[in-house]
């Protein structure tokens, strides 16, 4: 495993899942249930889904390095776009979320109850997240799917457990638009990083 690879998934990752449903699903599910199974649920969750990408990424691969490598580039522009254009309504799209994760939420249960309820309302509600497909994108630029999958996970778990744990205490603090705004321009520096390296010029990630 290259730590390299690792941080800078991590790095990606984070930032673009913090604003996200990820985050406000863990918020909501963690007032349902106690905040370890929550995230123990939700981490499993996405242990699976991380799984799925990095293998669709390393799919992608055994096509032609060059177009694919340019996919990936535009994928991560795309997502810059994406977040930086939802940043104004960040915050409207936060209290839209609460209540809709929170009528998918089971009746408060506990152990294994509450363990498998998070899992499922996870597992079922983040496919084609825009994290899932920048992990794929990271898995093409850096062929390593199992440092891609250690970053991913990890930024993944950080901010499930944020959000288990103090979720509420941090939207007070901090508005979801700016964290957006991180995320857009992460996106966008990886972006002609990984143009730049479709088009054969040696970038230093």
């Amino acid at each position: 495993m290259d730590p390299t690879v690792a941080l800078a998934s991590f790095l990606l990752i984070a930032p673009v899942e913090l604003p996200d449903k990820t985050f406000v699903a863990t918020l909501v599910l963690a007032t349902r249930y106690r905040p370890l199974p929550t995230w123990i649920g939700v981490g499993l969750a996405f242990a699976v889904q991380s799984t799925i990408a990095v293998t669709l990424g390393g799919l992608l691969t055994a096509l032609p390095r060059q177009p694919v490598t340019a996919a990936a580039g535009l994928l991560f522009l795309i997502g810059a776009v994406v977040l930086w254009r939802g940043a104004a309504e960040a915050d409207r799209a936060e209290a839209d979320a609460e209540e809709e994760f929170g009528a998918k939420a089971p009746p408060a249960a506990s152990g294994f109850r509450a363990v498998g309820a998070s899992f499922l309302v996870l597992f079922l509600a983040e496919w084609g997240d825009l994290s899932q497909l920048l992990t794929a994108g990271l898995v093409v630029r850096y062929q390593d799917p199992v440092s891609v999958f250690t970053g991913a996970w990890l930024a993944l778990l950080l901010v499930s457990g944020i959000g288990a744990l103090a979720g509420r205490a941090l939207l007070r603090l901090v508005r979801l638009s700016v964290v957006r705004r991180i995320g857009a321009t992460v996106c966008a520096v990886l972006a002609v990083l990984t143009l730049l390296s479709a088009a054969g010029v040696d970038t230093p990630l």
